[in-house]
């Protein structure tokens, strides 16, 4: 608890801050709720102000009067123009949205000043690198503002930046108030994403790979040179699980000085009787859309699997996820299936032959909206080729099978087809599979088995590696199967999967809601309250790690 006692401002910035993206986002929302009974009015979020009048932010509520009008306070520093608010979340921890339009012109200036002092190469910069610096370094000047504001001594504040994208934000403070304690966590390194997106076999390969080399070979120089330098130079440097330290290890050559697993917020799950609904709800909607996309009724007892997350084919798992369900159909599955992929795309409008009511809406049946690549998108291409080989059922296919459909948007309520939110949309939902390649936490399969629904997810996820560490591997036992992916696997464990999914829909009804029990109770063990325990360690390591680095 000494950690708490040394801390006045507790200052947390991420780019997904009011701001949903990805998993940080998750990350940031669920922990918010302990951090704020832990930390009260000390904690504080800063988020890009990347919002407008005709397009507000849904999470932010403004609060002018926050942080004793801290928002009338001019900030001459590159101009950045601050809101003061509170995050519409559990918790509603205060949050600072930052317009950081001013930084751009000075960044060359500042890129300069980062290569003496800490020999970050901004050389080789492109797409999104100065956007997260000029946001980053917005961040940090309105940390040291903010602490000045408040008459809050310097050495009582932590700053915790997230990601690379906030790397410069945590170097540009050092440069400015030497005394603030930082942490740098990294969710997934820059490079080892890239590796795997390139198709690049991460792990056979793993102890010959070189971070620097790999930069410059996949033209990740800037981004890998501003990740490295803030995990070097943070007090204390973190990763989300033991595989991403081992890869941060080796490809950043230092090992974190500590692990903060992702827990989940229980705050989120509906309660029996708001579930039951949303289950009703659901299921009802997707058998709608399913029913005039493949032209069949769906009965009620049809087992609806989904994935979901970011679209990266590879990474994700959406590869292995497709072909697991020509599997599933292979061995002949005696129930229904409708499988749903749930992951955004380039998305050009709701197929408008669906939403005009027709029974059989397109020549693509397994889509609810149109893509502006839809000849090149990887999920819409293999469905595509499953269906027309007969792997996976079609509209016309005869008797019973695999149904596949694809809804290439973010679940917000406001798609122009299902129209219910994720949350809201996940009770409906039996099973998942999340089997990703490359995967440093793993939030989808965590949020499943938080909604009581069973999920399949791989070894080469940071959840998945927890499982195996605390919980049995079984579905009966834990709610959760881990199987195993590499790079010269893959077939073997398609068809793991597909086993999987058909031991679970041959379940009869008790047994399944023995596997709903046994989810909920492994999704307790991940609760923020046992897992906030491990930034308390990582402020402290901070702490103490600071006073060193000013003694040197």
């Amino acid at each position: 608890m000494a950690a708490l006692e040394k801390i006045g401002l507790l200052a947390e910035t991420s780019w997904e801050v009011c701001n949903k993206i990805g998993g940080i986002y998750t990350v940031l929302s669920t922990k918010a709720k302990v951090l704020q009974e832990a930390y009260g009015e000390r904690l504080v979020f800063i988020g890009p102000d990347v919002w407008n009048e005709e397009n507000p932010s849904p999470f932010f509520k403004e609060r002018k009067t926050l942080f004793n009008n801290f928002s009338k306070k001019a900030i001459s520093d590159y101009n950045i123009r601050v809101r003061c608010g509170r995050w519409d979340i559990p918790g509603s921890p205060q949050v600072i949205l930052v317009k950081f339009d001013g930084v751009y012109s000075h960044l060359d200036s500042i890129f300069g000043k980062m290569w003496e002092r800490f020999g970050v190469d901004s050389m080789h910069e492109y797409g999104d690198y100065r956007e997260g610096c000029a946001f980053s370094v917005a961040a940090a000047v309105v940390m040291r503002h903010l602490a000045d504001h408040l008459e809050i001594p310097h050495d009582k504040v932590l700053a915790h930046f997230n990601e690379w994208t906030t790397g410069m934000g945590l170097l540009y403070l050092q440069m400015t108030i030497e005394k603030a304690a930082t942490i740098f966590t990294t969710h997934a390194t820059s490079i080892g994403r890239s590796i795997c997106g390139n198709g690049k076999p991460l792990y056979d390969y793993f102890d010959g790979y070189n971070g620097d080399q790999m930069a410059r070979e996949l033209n990740m120089e800037a981004k890998h040179s501003l990740e490295k330098r803030a995990a070097h130079n943070a007090d204390c440097f973190t990763a989300v699980s033991e595989l991403t330290a081992k890869e941060a290890e080796k490809l950043l050559e230092i090992r974190p000085q500590a692990v903060t697993p992702n827990g989940f917020e229980p705050g989120f799950v509906p309660g029996d009787h708001k579930y039951a609904t949303l289950r009703k709800a659901g299921r009802k909607r997707i058998f709608e859309i399913a029913s005039k996309l493949k032209g069949k009724l769906f009965p009620e007892d049809t087992l609806i699997v989904a994935t979901s997350g970011r679209n990266e084919y590879r990474n994700k798992g959406l590869d292995l996820y497709l072909d697991s369900l020509a599997e599933l159909q292979n061995l002949g599955c005696e129930k229904e299936v409708l499988a749903l992929v749930l992951v955004p795309a380039w998305v050009a409008e709701p197929d408008p032959a669906l939403c005009s009511n027709l029974q059989k809406a397109t020549a693509t049946d397994y889509i609810t909206h149109r893509l502006h690549n839809m000849e090149s998108d990887c999920v819409a291409t293999r469905i595509d080729a499953l269906e027309k080989s007969g792997a996976l059922s079609g509209s016309d296919s005869p008797g019973k099978g695999v149904n596949v459909v694809f809804v290439p948007c973010y679940l917000d309520a406001n798609d122009g087809v299902i129209g219910i939110s994720y949350y809201d949309l996940l009770p409906a939902i039996d099973i998942t599979v999340f089997p990703s390649y490359y995967e440093p936490w793993g939030y989808t399969p965590l949020e499943s088995i938080a909604f009581g629904i069973p999920t399949v997810t791989s070894d080469k996820s940071g959840f998945g590696q927890w499982i195996l560490a605390n919980m049995p591997n079984s579905i009966k036992e834990s709610g959760v199967k881990v199987v195993a992916r590499g790079d010269s696997n893959y077939w073997a464990s398609a068809k793991e999967i597909a086993w999987e999914l058909l031991q679970y829909a041959a379940a009869s009804k008790e047994e399944k809601k023995t596997m709903a029990l046994a989810s909920y109770a492994t999704a307790e063990k991940a609760d923020w309250k046992y897992f906030i325990k491990f930034y308390t360690e990582a402020f402290r390591i901070a702490l103490d790690r600071r006073k060193l680095r000013l003694g040197n």
